[in-house]
Formats: C-alpha cells, sequence, structure tokens
C-alpha cells in the first residue's frame, strides 16, 4: 500500500501523533531519545554506541546520555560486545517493544482519519 501525503497532511500526523506520544509517555521522551529508540527497533541489529552516533551525527557522550535515560525507562539496555569488549551494544528490551508498537499502532490510526 502506497501512502501519498500532502505537506500540510504528514505534518498534521506528525503533530496528532506527537500528542498521542506525550499522552502515552509521561518520561517525556526528547527527540534525540525517540530517535535513537526508533533507530534501535525500526533498523536490523546489531546496534553500538559508536555507530548510532555516527548516524545521528552526535558524540558518543550524547548517545550515552539519551541511552542512560532510555534505560531507566526500560526501553533499551546496554551490554559490552563480548567479541570486541571497546563496543557497547544497545540491545532491544520487551519493554521498549511494546511502547514502539503502540506508537505505531497511533500512527497508523491518525493516518486513518485524515481529511482527504
Amino acid at each position: 500500500m502506497s501512502l501519498h501525503l500532502r505537506p500540510g497532511q504528514a505534518l498534521k500526523l506528525w503533530h496528532d501523533s506527537v500528542l498521542d506520544l506525550v499522552h502515552l509517555d509521561e518520561s517525556g521522551l526528547t527527540v534525540r531519545q525517540l530517535s535513537i529508540l526508533l533507530t534501535v527497533y525500526l533498523e536490523l541489529p546489531p546496534h553500538t554506541v559508536r555507530g548510532v552516533a555516527q548516524k545521528l551525527k552526535v558524540t558518543k557522550p550524547v548517545i550515552t546520555r539519551a541511552l542512560d535515560s532510555l534505560g531507566r525507562l526500560e526501553l533499551v539496555a546496554r551490554r559490552r560486545d563480548p567479541a570486541d569488549k571497546r563496543n557497547v551494544l544497545i540491545q532491544r528490551t520487551v519493554k521498549g517493544a511494546l511502547f514502539v508498537e503502540k506508537l505505531g499502532d497511533f500512527m497508523v490510526s491518525r493516518a486513518q482519519t485524515l481529511p482527504s
């Protein structure tokens, strides 16, 4: 299925989805944290702190701080790469997977109510 949105519709979908996220997520995820979370859940693993930092074009400490918050919420977990102890792997969690799935459901629901 192909979805064609006009810019105003796309912005309305994003706006309504962000509102749903605010209601769903009392922790107040930042755009950066949400970007990291979606990268981990929508792209194939493995995910390293270094790799995500390069993808988002930020430093590793920026990713580490965001992961600290996401880890406290149990949306992701971290562990050392057994093959290379210098790397830190970012892992998915059940709670994180459910959160991302619920966000996707909200977006689909909102997209279906967009005016044509």
